[in-house]
């Protein structure tokens, strides 16, 4: 009787709705934090384990997913890639000017503090692409071991062209690592709900919002400016592509990429959840294998408002006067540099001294904003991981539905 109550109850959880279960792990996880915070501390492995094993399985999945995307293309197929490319610039840059004129309409000062001394942040953009050329050329093994997306994307790239030229059993055994690869991946995902509830109570626990209430005016604009990109700048650009109400296609990307990315703080861990919700929207596989870890890698809009924003509140906390052509080029920059973010140990936290340098600020001032950063960073990397990430699935949705929709009206016509 025991044995078939839990079979059940284990059923239940397989087939429940996952986002019902992920808030319900949200709710659970803020109620043990406020009752008990030793408890709630010792429930952190949950969370810890649930991000370590999306770290682990996302590397192979990239991995097999591309090789076997691209062995497999057949002659003439289209993947779209191009138009989400173009989706991601023109998102990360259009964020980045939201948080310029943000900045100017609300301006922040900073209670600056002690910079970290045993972080060395870029010395300019040039270092920055060094890096990424460095990524793309590393051993495959340690790109995997290390997570390197950009050196996995090479030579999942490379080795996709080399198989197109191997026989069908080759392919096919290809085929069918990817599939295997992906069922792992289901089965981690399908934990989210228990690792959501270790990571919201062991931080509550740890780190509550005490200490974010001397940044309050800097989070508001930060966060705002997210939001604002999320719910207004992405919408239009969705449209522009679908020409329909983009607003169930966003909700649908942020409940279910963007809700797992502000827990686990990591693109590269929710990598696999956009796979996931890519083949549940019914999108090109061909596109989608490709164009989610690429966005992993350079869509940025997130850290390119970071950027922006914590550059400019230096410049207003040292009463730098700013005119509108730097303003402009300061959006351009922080748009390079946050492309560029993943290639840099730190993120766009220790891009933020490229960005001043370019108004004379020092080192040591610039290194003082980064650990304002940190600071905020419960809150900040959350959302900005969450931004980042839903908008990978959702310019790729847009391209993917914007194509089938072309190729049905011409269906028609002919």
């Amino acid at each position: 009787m025991t044995t078939h109550r839990s079979a059940g109850l284990l059923q239940r959880f397989v087939d429940g709705s996952l986002v019902k279960q992920i808030l319900l792990g949200l709710v659970l996880g803020i109620l043990l934090a406020w009752i008990s915070t030793p408890a709630a501390i010792a429930t952190g492995i949950l969370g810890t384990l649930f991000v370590s094993a999306l770290k682990a399985v996302a590397p192979v999945l990239v991995l097999m997913l591309v090789m076997a995307s691209i062995a497999g293309h057949q002659q003439g197929q289209r993947t779209h890639l191009r138009p989400v490319l173009v989706l991601y610039l023109l998102g990360t840059f259009t964020a980045a000017l939201t948080a310029v004129l943000a900045s100017f309409l609300f301006p922040s000062t900073l209670q600056l503090v002690p910079g970290a001394s045993d972080i060395t942040p870029p010395s300019g953009i040039i270092e920055v692409l060094r890096g990424l050329l460095t990524s793309m050329i590393a051993n495959p093994v340690t790109a995997i071991m290390e997570a390197n997306y950009i050196g996995i994307l090479v030579w999942a790239v490379g080795l996709g062209f080399a198989l197109r030229h191997s026989s069908e059993t080759t392919k096919k055994m290809v085929q069918d690592m990817s599939g295997a690869v992906t069922f792992m991946v289901r089965i981690v995902i399908r934990f989210a709900p228990i690792g959501i509830f270790g990571l919201v109570s062991s931080t509550l626990a740890t780190s509550g919002f005490g200490a974010l209430l001397g940044y309050a005016q800097l989070l508001v604009v930060l966060v705002g400016c997210m939001a604002f990109v999320a719910l207004v700048i992405n919408p239009l650009l969705v449209y522009w592509k679908i020409r329909r109400n983009p607003y169930p296609l966003v909700f649908t990307c942020l409940r279910e990429s963007g809700v797992t990315a502000f827990f686990t703080r990591s693109s590269a861990a929710n990598i696999p959840v956009n796979m996931t919700l890519c083949e549940k929207l019914n999108l090109d596989r061909d596109t989608y294998s490709v164009s989610i870890p690429l966005g992993a890698t350079i869509n940025m809009a997130g850290a390119a408002i970071t950027i922006t924003v914590l550059a400019l509140a230096a410049v207003h906390t040292l009463g730098i006067t700013v005119d509108l052509p730097t303003a402009l080029l300061l959006s351009v920059v922080a748009s390079l540099c946050a492309c560029g973010a993943s290639g840099v140990a730190g993120g766009s936290l220790l891009l933020i001294p490229l960005a001043c340098n370019m108004f004379g600020i020092s080192n040591d001032v610039a290194m003082q904003v980064v650990a304002v950063g940190f600071i905020i960073g419960v809150l900040q990397d959350s959302c900005e991981t969450a931004l980042n990430s839903s908008t990978d699935v959702l310019f790729t949705a847009a391209v993917c539905q914007a194509e089938d929709e072309r190729l049905v009206k011409n269906a028609l016509r002919s």
